[in-house]
Formats: C-alpha cells, structure tokens, sequence
C-alpha cells in the first residue's frame, strides 16, 4: 500500500535512482537506429518520455521536440527527432497497441511529436491519470517514484539545452531515467494492490481543506436545525401541557 502523498523531506532522504543500462543516442538513419526499432519492438513494455529546449523568456516562442526516450529493461534509446525526424518506423512503434508505452502528461508528449509527422498514438498509459487507483494523488515524476519506488529522481538536468549539438553524459543518463522509471513505476503498480483514492482524498490540501470546512458548517448546521426543532417541540409540549392543565382547573373551580 502507497502513501497519498510524500514529502520533500522524505524524497531528500531516499536513494538516487539511476537507469542501470545501456544508453543509446540515435541521431540519424542507420544500422544503429535499425537495432533501437528491432529492440523496442520485441519489448511488451516501454518507459516512454520527451525533451524540448526550455524557454526562459516571457513571450518566448516555445521550442518543439527535441527527443524522445523510450525504455526497456536493459536498454533506453535516445533519440534526437529535432535532428533525424519521426520516421515512419518509429511512428509505427507509437501506433502499435500490442506495446505498452508508459508515461507521465502522456498526451501533451504525443501531441508534440505528431506535429512532427503524423501518427495514429496507440497503447499509452498515463501514470498521472491511474496513479489514484492505487491511493495516490502526487502527480510528478519524481513524487511518484519516492512513492513507489523509494527512490530519488534527479531534476538537475530538466531546464539543460536539449537541442544542443552533442548531448553531456549527465543529460543522457537523466533523459534515460525518466522513461525507465515510468516502467518501473507502472510495473511496481501492477504487482500492488489497488486501494483507490475517494473523491475527498484526490482533492488538492487546500481544496480538500475548504471542503472539509465546508461539510462541517453544514453538518453544524443540521445540528443547530435539529436543536432549534427540538427546543421547539419541547416548547410547544409545555404550552399545550400548561393549557390542559389550566383548562382542568378552571372546570374544578366551577364545580
């Protein structure tokens, strides 16, 4: 069983968690992109993320995609489509619905690369929308593998220049990690089981707090209602007691 949450305190204690394989950075057509496409496609579930060039500036354009990691148990490919494109074999490897990809904000990840070449996206799982069936509301990566995993993600490289002419080790090692842990994660799930968080539990802390504030003025409200009613009925079964009672003495008295 999973925590709801956990926090930065806790993250900061845990092991770094680092993707233990081979890395491979493909940047153009060849021999080598064709092992990466022979690879994945034997692999029944893949770790599954993107990179773009991060903008700094207010009104700065945004930058489109600029690789696209996608893991297996002992390999992770990089590859860097600002350079070499979505060809079609690796559209037809997001397409194939018989290939798990798992991911973190799937979508906007898929929308970016189909505005690179077109491509019908099939068998992607979105960790941040079932992470709650297993009683857990973080959403980020790094969260969500403290949760699961006990382990640390490093964010170090997040803002770095994805779209520069060679890639540091530092950059391919993290970019290799956030797809492999997205698998790791989604395995650790499936071997657990499912506790599924209530509506109240899946709030934000502090839309959660305000509705909890919000059911106790109501609940304190009932409460007063039923008291008020109360008081009411008793108030009303003296007056009624006290006129019987003055009604027998006044036919007393004319007797």
């Amino acid at each position: 069983m999973f925590k709801i949450t956990v926090e930065q305190g806790e993250i900061e204690q845990m092991p770094l968690g680092s993707f233990p394989g081979e890395i491979k950075v493909i940047d153009k057509p060849g021999l080598d992109y064709e092992r990466a496409i022979l690879y994945l496609r034997r692999q029944k579930i893949l770790g599954f993320d993107t990179e773009s060039r991060p903008t700094f500036s207010p009104g700065e354009h945004s930058h489109g995609v600029a690789l696209l990691q996608l893991a297996g148990p002992q390999k992770a490919f990089l590859f860097r489509v600002q350079l070499l494109g979505m060809r079609r074999s690796l559209c037809n490897l997001l397409s194939n619905s018989k290939i798990i990809k798992v991911g973190a904000a799937s979508l906007d990840d898929v929308r970016g690369l189909q505005r690179l070449n077109k491509f019908q996206a099939a068998g992607f799982v979105d960790l941040q929308k079932i992470a709650w069936e297993w009683g857990i509301r973080d959403k980020s990566v790094k969260k969500l593998a403290a949760n699961t995993l006990s382990c640390r993600i490093s964010k170090a490289q997040q803002l770095s220049n994805w779209e520069a002419p060679v890639l540091s080790p530092s950059q391919c090692r993290y970019a290799a990690t956030d797809a492999w842990v997205c698998r790791e994660m989604y395995l650790k799930l499936l071997e657990s089981e499912k506790h599924p968080l209530t509506p109240e539990e899946m709030m934000p802390p502090q839309e959660r707090l305000a509705h909890e504030q919000a059911v106790a003025r109501k609940e304190a409200n009932i409460a007063a209602e039923k008291a008020r009613a109360h008081t009411s009925k008793r108030r009303k079964s003296r007056r009624k007691k006290k006129k019987a009672n003055d009604k027998s003495n006044t036919e007393e008295g004319q007797g």
